[in-house]
């Protein structure tokens, strides 16, 4: 069985290789220069030349703030909207499943309890509505063999990240203010792969699944524990509001997800946030 991995040059892409080389899974890797996703012909001869069985999509336009803009917006939605498409068609026409990483930006973040699967979407975004575009033609396309998995605050080893920011700030300001009035999940990409990989490799339902860590934190306890784990003073983290750093997009302010999904795939939801930052911090720390 025959990997494809699409946004190779991302952090969750660098981990789902690795953990398919582990696994002695055959795995081809593509960047945005071996392949535009935007670009159906360009998909369809990838798949035609490297007959994959799954797929895994990790490619994405996350500039967040740039896809408010007009110019950005229509960026975003073909590579987040039209490139996902593509993807599907090509993966309905081989018969290769689809793994399609979405996330937590199709909510609109203002509920008071996790969001379950089956939740309603209600993307207040550009980039959140170009995500929403792209799971609807994966699940559209590929009923039964089409996955979504939403994920959000993602960290890892292979590229830059909150978590790989806190750890350089540590070292260079005396203090750091961070919000803390955004509730999340923390996730580690290397985690994330590990269930992508399970999904791919084994015969669940296909559909939606929520790929983030158990827990829930702001961005201001997260820095908090990044600097404990360096044996630094968390006091040295302050909080602020959202109010105090404005930007084009609105962030969610609770987008904490529900993994009950995981059970139809016998497979367990991601382990807590901070279990997985202490497991993931030696690595992250070398590489800071």
């Amino acid at each position: 069985m025959t990997w494809l991995v699409t946004g190779a040059a991302g952090i969750l892409a660098h981990d789902v290789l690795l953990r398919l080389a582990e696994a002695g899974e055959p795995a081809v890797g593509v960047d945005r220069r071996a392949l535009d996703i935007t670009d159906a012909d360009a998909v369809q001869a990838v798949m035609s030349d490297h007959r994959p069985s799954v797929v895994v999509n990790c490619a994405a336009w996350n500039a967040v703030d740039d896809a408010e803009t007009a110019e950005g917006s229509a960026a975003a939605l073909r590579v987040n909207g039209d490139g996902p498409r593509h993807l599907a068609a090509a993966c309905a026409k081989s018969g290769a499943r689809l793994l399609h990483v979405s996330t937590d930006y199709v909510f609109g973040g203002d509920a008071t309890v996790p969001y379950a699967e089956s939740a309603d979407p209600a993307p207040r975004t550009a980039y959140g509505r170009s995500k929403l575009a792209g799971e609807q033609a994966v699940l559209d396309l590929l009923p039964s063999d089409g996955f979504v998995v939403r994920t959000g605050w993602l960290y890892g080893a292979g590229g830059p990240n909150f978590v790989a920011t806190m750890i350089r700030l540590e070292g260079e300001r005396d203090t750091v203010d961070v919000v803390d009035d955004q509730h999340g999940q923390p996730t580690w990409t290397a985690d994330l792969a590990d269930r992508l990989v399970g999904l791919g490799a084994g015969r669940p339902p296909a559909g939606v699944y929520h790929g983030t860590s158990g827990g829930m934190a702001t961005w201001f306890e997260l820095a908090r524990e990044v600097f404990a784990l360096l044996g630094a003073d968390p006091e040295r983290v302050r909080p602020v509001d959202s109010a105090a750093m404005r930007r084009p997009a609105p962030r969610p302010a609770y987008s904490v997800l529900g993994h009950d999904g995981w059970a139809r795939a016998g497979l367990p939801p991601i382990r807590d946030w901070r279990q997985a930052l202490a497991a993931a911090f030696p690595a992250l720390r070398s590489r800071s």
